[in-house]
């Protein structure tokens, strides 16, 4: 055992694209029953992070442990939500279909779901509000609603660590808080939640756990201690615009006047930063 009192424990991770680093030596701690974000602008190495820990990109250096054993030996204790817009959403197959892929982990590929498991995938579309849409084909949903059918395809595997890319991307309003509730619930169930997000304004909100990522891991730890202007300016620039992050609360930003201010209950509605680009929040 390897940390065993951590949900996901990567070390000294490395990796790279065409000679070029996009990690380097990582380190992420991660302890089990947290909603925890890994933020950081574009090309970070974020969505990275989360395929070296699947084994989708394998790394350079670095090891990856899933409650204490490394993730090959626990695989079946995690579920991964892909970027929405990394699907072929042509695909010609229906949302419930989706859904019971998410079985063939248990059922093997060769085995066809029995009604059982076909209830099970049911169950899961119902728990994210798509049971009406079972025998849509996928590519007829729309981008909120495709979301949630990979939500419940990650569900209906009832992991112990989910690994969401970019969960809220392209949906609309209702939608996210869905997704926000659904995230809650699986943490007050003792679930582990790691998800790459791209919202600096609503991080305080939604997560309790934070690792700030760019290239290297820049800070990590509870939300309250890590969402600092100088942690995030350190990952973003000294231009970016800050609201609610603690340390210089109503200061200007680097004397670019940009303010830096708690934000009102308005505000947790308004301005998406629309990508990983050096935000405006």
């Amino acid at each position: 055992m390897h940390e065993p009192s951590l949900a996901l424990h990567v070390e000294d991770l490395t990796a790279s694209y065409a000679q070029q680093a996009v990690l380097w030596d990582v380190d992420l701690n991660v302890p089990p029953g947290v909603l925890a974000a890994i933020v950081g602008p574009n090309g970070a190495g974020k969505s990275t992070l989360l395929r070296c820990v699947i084994g989708a990109v394998r790394p350079a250096a670095g090891h990856v442990y899933v409650h204490g054993l490394p993730y090959r030996q626990q695989r079946h204790r995690v579920a991964y939500v892909p970027q929405r817009t990394s699907v072929d959403w042509d695909f010609p197959t229906t949302a419930l279909d989706v859904v019971t892929m998410g079985l063939y982990g248990r059922l093997g590929w060769f085995r066809r779901p029995r009604r059982h498991e076909a209830d099970e995938a049911l169950e899961a579309l119902a728990m994210v509000g798509m049971a009406d849409f079972a025998e849509r084909q996928i590519a007829q949903l729309s981008g909120g609603q495709q979301q949630r059918v990979f939500l419940a395809r990650a569900l209906v595997q009832d992991p112990d660590l989910y690994l969401m890319d970019e969960p809220f991307a392209g949906v609309d309003a209702t939608t996210e808080r869905a997704i926000v509730d659904l995230l809650k619930d699986l943490r007050g169930r003792g679930k582990t939640v790691v998800a790459v997000h791209h919202d600096l304004q609503t991080v305080a909100t939604y997560f309790d756990w934070l690792a700030i990522l760019n290239v290297r891991v820049i800070a990590q730890g509870p939300v309250r201690e890590v969402y600092t202007a100088e942690h995030l300016r350190a990952a973003y620039g000294p231009r970016v615009v800050l609201l609610g992050a603690t340390g210089e609360e109503g200061a200007d930003a680097e004397g670019t006047g940009d303010r830096v201010t708690q934000p009102s209950a308005s505000a947790a509605a308004g301005t998406r930063t629309g990508g990983d680009g050096p935000p405006v929040v």
